[in-house]
């Protein structure tokens, strides 16, 4: 097959990237490293693996992950839709088999006619056709020296930590208990409660335990996904307000909410194996097991996976591309996913599809054409192109992105009548919405 344009990997934004565009008609060569090459995060050499969490967040209308889903699903995501399908109990936000997910995004790649997977490791890109490069957050320091030097300055980097996976036979269930916080929507959630006395002799174990070296000491952690003994550096109750906040979660046992709680997502459709929610570390492998035993209704717990840490790479986006994700020096060249600055499996994908949209319109000869700011895509690539380079770091779906209402849009006073402050903060987000939705079907009229 001769190939009209190159994806190099298939993770989430290579995925979607090359979906969307050979449902254009075009025909791709999707090139994957893994499994021939692999790295210290990926177990498998499936598309679209995920390697920390198995939750794509909020399904909360209003929710910046909302108004995201919205906008994807109505460009036709390969990755929103599967994830549908492959979904777990995760109370009000969607997550997923993680196995069952890629392998299903996989066989759909690999059986489209106008796909061509190939197995290799590819250390710049091909010359002649367009090239999105969405290597992702563990891309192999071949490609990436390349992308170094083709630009002539340095990739930026953060760490990035994943959480253990806990088998559900060896959970003590008398302890644990399944609860969403405040009753919300389905128990889908277990919950493991501490009192005082365990929580500070968990604190003091973690803050004790060996922790995997570093190998590069200038490097930062991501804010957004920090170790927990980083977290518990900052301040005895910085778990207690973080990853083990207990309000609103009532244990049946005694009645009342406990001092601390560690919760437990699903992680497979069978529900066997489950997430440590935000026990995200580098501590030592031999050292996890003991440590985590401590942990009320995990005394007896093994693990399908410990956590772990990684080195995470990203462009300084603001330097190099534009809104639209193209190399603003090197024609044919584009960036998607968390690679191009973006934080997470649903904005790695977002940018997936914005990435096909702009090789589109280059293909066919089109000026270059943003996605809108009202919309939570086109926010997100507004900041990765014009950013403060000195002050750039990776960035997520938030509300505080979008551009404000305007005025007058609201009957504030009314709204605050009826419902409150928190009547008012969702009526905006919901108009957030219907801005984001409509700015959109503009767009695609203009595409």
């Amino acid at each position: 097959m001769k190939a009209d344009l190159c994806v190099i990997g298939a993770g989430l934004a290579g995925s979607e990237a090359a979906w969307q565009l050979a449902d254009r008609g075009y025909k791709v060569l999707l090139v994957e490293m893994r499994p021939e090459t692999t790295t210290p995060a990926h177990q498998t050499g499936y598309a679209a693996e995920m390697v920390c969490s198995n939750s794509f967040k909020s399904d909360d209308l209003a929710s910046a992950t909302g108004i995201l889903k919205a906008e994807m699903e109505r460009l036709g995501s390969l990755i929103l839709a599967t994830a549908k399908e492959t979904s777990v109990p995760a109370g009000l936000s969607l997550a997923v088999d993680r196995h069952l997910f890629a392998k299903r995004v996989t066989d759909r790649l690999m059986g489209h006619p106008n796909i061509e997977w190939q197995t290799y490791m590819m250390t710049e890109p091909p010359s002649g056709i367009p090239t999105i490069i969405a290597t992702g957050p563990l891309t192999a320091s071949s490609l990436a020296n390349w992308i170094s030097c083709a630009f002539e300055e340095s990739s930026l980097y953060f760490y990035d930590a994943i959480a253990p996976i806990v088998d559900r036979d060896s959970m003590d269930m008398s302890i644990i208990f399944p609860a969403s916080r405040y009753g919300k929507g389905e128990p889908d959630f277990l919950n493991c409660p501490l009192d005082k006395s365990q929580y500070e002799q968990l604190l003091d174990a973690i803050l004790a335990a060996p922790r995997a070296p570093l190998h590069d000491f200038e490097t930062r952690y991501f804010e957004a996904c920090l170790p927990i003994e980083v977290m518990a550096e900052r301040g005895i109750n910085t778990l207690r307000f973080g990853p083990m906040k207990p309000v609103g979660l009532t244990d049946p046992r005694t009645g009342c909410w406990p001092y601390a709680a560690v919760q437990l997502r699903q992680d497979s459709v069978a529900g066997d194996l489950f997430n440590m929610v935000g026990f995200q570390t580098r501590i030592t492998w031999s050292a996890q097991a003991e440590l985590f035993r401590m942990i009320p209704g995990l005394e007896k717990a093994t693990f399908s996976r410990f956590g772990s840490i990684h080195r995470n790479t990203y462009i300084c986006a603001p330097h190099l591309i534009d809104a639209t994700l193209a190399a603003k020096s090197l024609r044919n060249l584009f960036f998607a996913g968390q690679l191009s600055g973006v934080e997470g499996y649903l904005e790695s994908a977002a940018t997936g599809i914005a990435a096909a949209i702009a090789v589109d319109r280059h293909i066919r000869k089109k000026s270059p054409l943003e996605f809108p700011k009202q919309t939570m895509i086109g926010s997100m690539l507004h900041y990765l192109a014009n950013a403060d380079p000195s002050k750039f770091t990776p960035i997520n779906a938030m509300i505080g992105i979008l551009p404000e209402l305007p005025a007058n849009l609201l009957d504030v006073k009314a709204i605050k009548k009826d419902g409150g402050a928190k009547g008012l903060k969702a009526a905006k987000r919901m108009a957030l919405r219907k801005i984001a939705l409509d700015a959109l079907e503009q767009f695609l009229d203009e595409y």
